[in-house]
C-alpha cells in the first residue's frame, strides 16, 4: 500500500509541474488551458455534466416532437412546414420517415450522449477523485482526451440531421441488415458511436488506476464510499462491454462503404430485386455484439445512480448504510452477472429451447442483487431521523420508481409472456421507469447534493421542491400508460397508432402520455432558472453544508487545483452518524 500513495509525499502540481501553490509567482494558466482544454478533473466534469445536460434537453425536445404525432396523428401543425423543409414536414404533418429519425437519435442522445456522460462523465470525475482523497485522476492529459473524443462523437450524430438525407433512422440499435442499406445518416451515426465508444474507454481506465493507486492513506476498500464502488463497477462494465460494440460499428461502417457483408446475408432482395453483396453475413451477429454491450449499459445507468442516491440517503437519515459491504457484493455480482443475460433481447429470433431457457434463468438470478441493493436502502430509512431536504426529496422518490422499472421487467425476461409482450409499449414504459425516473431522478439527487461542492454557493430550497413535485407527478403520467398500452398490443414503433385496432383502443392513454411529457418539460424550468441564478446570487455556504463524513467534504468549496490543503489521511468508514458518544451526529473519515 505504500508503494501506490508515495505519490502523496509530493505537493499537487499544475500542468506546467509547478506546485498546486499559486502564491510563490508563478503564471496563471491561460483561460484556453484552464477552462476549455484543462487536465483539472473538476473542470472536465463540470465539462461532461453541463454538456449532457444540454444533450438531454435536446433529447427531449426530440421526444416531445414524436408524442405531439402520436398524440394528434390528424391533427396538422402547419406553423411548422417550413422550419423542417418538405422532406420532413409537409403540409402540417410529420412524415415517417422524419418519426423514425427521431426516434432513433432520441435513444442514442438520451442514453450514450446524456445520461452515461453526466453519471460516469460528469459525476464521477468530479467527485470521485475528491472522495478518495486524491489530487486529480491518475492519468490528467488521459481524462482531457476522453471529453474531447466526447463532444465530436456527439456533434458527429447530430450533424446528420443536415445532411440531404436526413439522420439515422433505424432505432437507437440500429439492427442490420436495415442499418446496412438505409440513407447516409446510418453511416455518421455509427462514426459518431466510435467516437463516443473510445471516450468511454479511455474513461473507465482511468477510474480504474485511479481508485487503485491514488487512494488516501487509511483508506482502504471497505472504507469506501458506495458511489466510489459504483463507478468502479461501472468502469469495468465499459472497459469489457464497449470494445465489442466498437468493433461491431467498424463492421457495419465497412458494409455501408466498403462492400463487405458481416451482416448482409446473401440472397437479400431490397425493392424487388437482390442485392449483390459478398454473401454469407449474419444479421443476428449484429444483435449479438450490439446486446452483449447494451446490456452491461443498462447497469452502466443504474450503478452510478445507486451510488448518487446512497450518498444522499447516508447522509439525510444520519445513521449508517444498512448493510454496506451486502450492498458492495451486490454491485460485484451485478456488474458480472450482466455480462451472460444479453440474449433476453433476443428471445424472438428463434433461439432454441436450451439457451433461451439458460438466458431466462440468469435474467431471473440478475433481478436478486438489485433488490438487495433496494432493499438496503429501503431498511436503511426504518428508524431513521430523516432530512426531508431537496437532493433527499429525490433520492426516496427514486426508490419506488427504479422499483416500478425492475419489478416490470420480469415478465420481459420471461421466454412465454416476452413473445405478447416484447416490441410493444411496455417495453418502453418499463425501461424508461429505469433510465427516465429511476436514473435522472440520481442525476437530480446528485446536483442538488454537490452542487455547493462546486460552486460554494446552494441551490434555492422553494425552487427545488417547485422542480421536485410537478416532476414526480408528470414523470409517472407519461410512463404509467404505457404499460396498459403495451398490454393492449399496440407495437413500439407505429408512426400512427389510431390505424391499428390495438391503437385506436387506448388512445386516450397515448395523449395523457403526451400531455404528461409536455408538463414535464414545463417542470423543468424552476430547475433551470435555480441553476443559472444560484451560481451568481445563491446562499453562500460553508465547505460542509450537508454535515457529510466523506473526504470530499473535507476540501474547501470549491476545491483549488490539487484539492486538499493537505493529504487527508483516513481514519474511520465512510457513514459513520450519529456514533454513541460522538460529540456530535457525524464523524468525518479524516479527522481522527
Amino acid at each position: 500500500m505504500a508503494e501506490s500513495h508515495a505519490h502523496h509525499a509530493h505537493e499537487p502540481q499544475d500542468a506546467h509541474g509547478h506546485g498546486g501553490d499559486h502564491g510563490h509567482g508563478h503564471p496563471e494558466l491561460p483561460f484556453w488551458r484552464k477552462y476549455i482544454f484543462s487536465i483539472d478533473h473538476k473542470v472536465i466534469g463540470v465539462q461532461y455534466a453541463v454538456s449532457a445536460l444540454v444533450f438531454l434537453f435536446f433529447g427531449f425536445c426530440l421526444m416531445a416532437l414524436m408524442r405531439y404525432q402520436l398524440a394528434y396523428p390528424s391533427t396538422p401543425l402547419n406553423f411548422l412546414n417550413g422550419i423542417f423543409g418538405e422532406r420532413r414536414w409537409q403540409s402540417g404533418f410529420m412524415t415517417p420517415d422524419f418519426y423514425n429519425e427521431l426516434g432513433a437519435m432520441h435513444g442514442t442522445i438520451m442514453v450514450f450522449l446524456a445520461i452515461v456522460p453526466v453519471l460516469v462523465g460528469g459525476f464521477g470525475n468530479f467527485v470521485l477523485p475528491l472522495q478518495i482523497g486524491a489530487p486529480d485522476m491518475a492519468f490528467p492529459k488521459l481524462n482531457m482526451m476522453s471529453y474531447w473524443v466526447y463532444v465530436p462523437g456527439g456533434l458527429i450524430m447530430l450533424a446528420s440531421f443536415f445532411t440531404q438525407q436526413g439522420a439515422a433512422a433505424s432505432g437507437w440499435t440500429a439492427y442490420a441488415p436495415l442499418s446496412v442499406i438505409a440513407k447516409n445518416g446510418e453511416t455518421l451515426w455509427l462514426l459518431g458511436m466510435v467516437f463516443l465508444i473510445t471516450s468511454s474507454l479511455l474513461g473507465s481506465i482511468n477510474f480504474i488506476v485511479t481508485v487503485a493507486h491514488m487512494r488516501a492513506r487509511g483508506l482502504s476498500m471497505f472504507r469506501l464510499p458506495f458511489f466510489v464502488w459504483a463507478q468502479l463497477v461501472t468502469s469495468f462494465l465499459l472497459l469489457l462491454a464497449f470494445p465489442p460494440l466498437e468493433a461491431a460499428a467498424v463492421l457495419q461502417l465497412m458494409d455501408r462503404v466498403a462492400g463487405t457483408s458481416f451482416f448482409l446475408p446473401s440472397g437479400l432482395v431490397v425493392s424487388g430485386s437482390a442485392l449483390q453483396v459478398a454473401g454469407g453475413g449474419n444479421p443476428l451477429l449484429w444483435q449479438h455484439l450490439f446486446w452483449f454491450l447494451a446490456h452491461p449499459e443498462v447497469y452502466v445507468l443504474i450503478l452510478p445512480a445507486l451510488g448518487i442516491v446512497s450518498e444522499v440517503i447516508a447522509n439525510n437519515i444520519r445513521k449508517p448504510l444498512w448493510g454496506y459491504r451486502t450492498l458492495v457484493y451486490s454491485t460485484i455480482f451485478l456488474g458480472f452477472m450482466s455480462f451472460v443475460v444479453w440474449a433476453h433481447h433476443m428471445f424472438m429470433t428463434g433461439m432454441g429451447t436450451t439457451m433461451s431457457t439458460f438466458f431466462q434463468a440468469t435474467t431471473m438470478i440478475i433481478s436478486i442483487p438489485s433488490v438487495i441493493i433496494l432493499t438496503c436502502l429501503l431498511l436503511s430509512l426504518w428508524g431513521a431521523r430523516i432530512r426531508y431536504t431537496v437532493p433527499m426529496l429525490f433520492a426516496l422518490a427514486f426508490l419506488p420508481m427504479f422499483g416500478i422499472g425492475g419489478l416490470t421487467g420480469l415478465p420481459l425476461g420471461l421466454t412465454t409472456s416476452d413473445i405478447h409482450l416484447h416490441d410493444t409499449y411496455y417495453v418502453i414504459g418499463h425501461f424508461h421507469y429505469v433510465v427516465a425516473p429511476g436514473t435522472i431522478f440520481a442525476v437530480f439527487a446528485g446536483i442538488y447534493y454537490w452542487f455547493p461542492k462546486v460552486t460554494g454557493r446552494k441551490l434555492n430550497d422553494f425552487l427545488g421542491k417547485l422542480h421536485f413535485w410537478p416532476s414526480l407527478i408528470f414523470i409517472n403520467m407519461v410512463f404509467m400508460p404505457m404499460f396498459f398500452q403495451g398490454m393492449a398490443g399496440v407495437s413500439r414503433r407505429l408512426y400512427d397508432q389510431t390505424q391499428y385496432h390495438s391503437g385506436s383502443g387506448v388512445h386516450t392513454l397515448t395523449q395523457i402520455s403526451s400531455w404528461g411529457a409536455w408538463l414535464l418539460g414545463l417542470a423543468q424550468l424552476p430547475f433551470i432558472y435555480n441553476f443559472f441564478a444560484s451560481i451568481f446570487v445563491g446562499q453562500k455556504v460553508s465547505d460542509n453544508p450537508w454535515n457529510a463524513t466523506t473526504l470530499e467534504w473535507a476540501a474547501p468549496s470549491p476545491p483549488p487545483h490539487g484539492n486538499f490543503a493537505a493529504e487527508p489521511v483516513v481514519h474511520r468508514g465512510p457513514y459513520e452518524y450519529s456514533v454513541p458518544g460522538a460529540a456530535q451526529d457525524f464523524s468525518p473519515q479524516h479527522i481522527a
